[in-house]
């Protein structure tokens, strides 16, 4: 079975590294990692659950550092990366991914990022039917565009425990809904040539495996449906299949999460055709579960307030870079260790629980309240599990604090993925 979380013994053996080779060093107030041999074997194991003709789109929101993609497109030759952005597909394409490697999601997509996309030979997901005709123009009526096109459909199987991570209601603003919009889809099927594929996403960290084994099995009705009726008019067959991301990951190391080999299993139940490479290439775009559970945060304590009902613990990383924890602390959260100044775990809890306070001036910097830890004192590091995806590529400016430092490592070995801002840059960032 797939290791799921980072120990704190390794937690701690690499921040006593990090300490006595000086990789951490005074001004690193804050410090984000990666453990690439973890993070390599999450994606090896990935890869190997599906057909090897599928194609890994991970979603770059999650993680858009330039040196991660770098390292994870060398990881296995059906890696690929999630474009939200036509800003993503640049930083995708500078990074050394093929245009066959890169999946573009946007849902605002000008006539230019149509036109750029189908250029480079991208693979387009469509989201919505005035944005089809937009492509339908830019490809000036050609039936063998030099990549695959796909329209996102909206299988509209309900929503997941967390709101703003569920896309699959009867309402989203994402993809055609497959219910009320099934004219207009089928239309889209059978008066487009070049309109080969399908895309749906149902929701993430959240969104019961049932629920997604579901929303595809949504779509894979339509696609066989349409097939038919393509079959007929003499059309190329609807053969790319997108099932999106979302298999929820864990935050808490005392819970075991959906497995990624169960959920290949029930698609392939529920959906037995998507399996065959001679019917099928699947696209799958899995970011969070790629990547989080690789990466931990390390944070100096500055300073520790205590009184008679509450120890607050001031460190130097809040809502910028913890957004969705801060505000919405329900349904975000994530597990704390404490180290001292030498990198050695402590055991043991306080008397009082903590309330662990960010560095932005608003009263809502508090990216978790009310935990229960050892005694933290001024000079320790508390570190936050599971910072891997949708932490720094959220980064707020408020405040203008400086980014963190951002280190990957291998066994004993550390190579910077990003320095600490400095000053002067954060300065040109405003001008």
């Amino acid at each position: 079975m797939i290791q799921q979380n980072l120990s704190d013994d390794s937690i701690g053996k690499a921040l006593r590294l990090a300490l006595s080779q000086e990789i951490i060093r005074e001004e690193d107030t804050a410090v984000i990692f990666y453990d690439l041999d973890f993070l390599e074997s999450r994606i090896r194991y990935l890869a190997s659950c599906f057909p090897q003709n599928t194609l890994h789109g991970l979603a770059i929101k999650a993680n858009p550092l330039s040196r991660i993609m770098e390292f994870v497109k060398n990881i296995a030759p059906n890696i690929g990366v999630e474009a939200a952005s036509i800003g993503e597909v640049t930083m995708a394409l500078r990074a050394g991914f093929r245009p066959g490697q890169v999946v573009f999601d946007s849902p605002v997509k000008t006539v230019a990022d149509i036109r750029f996309a189908l250029a480079k030979g991208i693979h387009l997901n469509v989201d919505n039917l005035s944005e089809l005709e937009r492509v339908n123009k830019a490809l000036a009526g050609s039936c063998t565009p030099t990549t695959s096109v796909g329209l996102r459909i909206n299988p509209q199987v309900g929503m997941g425990t967390i709101l703003e991570s569920s896309v699959a209601g009867e309402y989203s603003k994402f993809g055609v809904p497959v219910k009320n919009g099934r004219e207009g889809l089928e239309l889209a099927f059978l008066t487009h040539p070049w309109l080969t594929g399908v895309h749906l996403h149902v929701g993430s960290q959240g969104c019961a495996m049932q629920m997604l084994t579901d929303g595809i099995g949504v779509l894979y009705d339509f696609v066989l449906e349409m097939n038919e009726q393509r079959i007929k008019l003499g059309f190329p067959l609807i053969s790319v299949f997108d099932i999106g991301g979302g298999l929820p990951i864990a935050y808490d190391r005392g819970t075991q999460p959906p497995s990624m080999k169960e959920y290949v299993e029930k698609i392939a139940q529920r959906a037995p055709q998507l399996f065959n490479p001679d019917a099928f290439r699947l696209i799958t775009e899995f970011g969070r579960w790629s990547y989080t559970n690789s990466g931990w945060t390390a944070s100096r304590v500055e300073y520790v307030k205590r009184d008679a009902a509450i120890n607050t613990a001031m460190i130097h990383v809040g809502a910028d870079l913890f957004v969705r924890e801060c505000l919405n602390p329900r349904d975000w959260h994530h597990e704390y260790s404490v180290f001292d100044k030498n990198g050695l775990l402590k055991s043991g809890n306080d008397t009082h629980p903590y309330n662990l306070a960010g560095p932005l001036c608003f009263s809502g910097d508090i990216i978790a309240k009310n935990v229960v830890l050892p005694v933290i004192e001024e000079g320790d590091f508390l570190v936050i599990h599971d910072t891997g995806g949708y932490t720094f590529s959220m980064w707020s400016r408020y405040n203008s604090r400086q980014t963190p430092g951002i280190i990957g490592y291998r066994d004993d070995r550390f190579e910077v993925l990003k320095e600490r801002e400095t000053l002067e840059e954060l300065y040109r960032f405003w001008e």
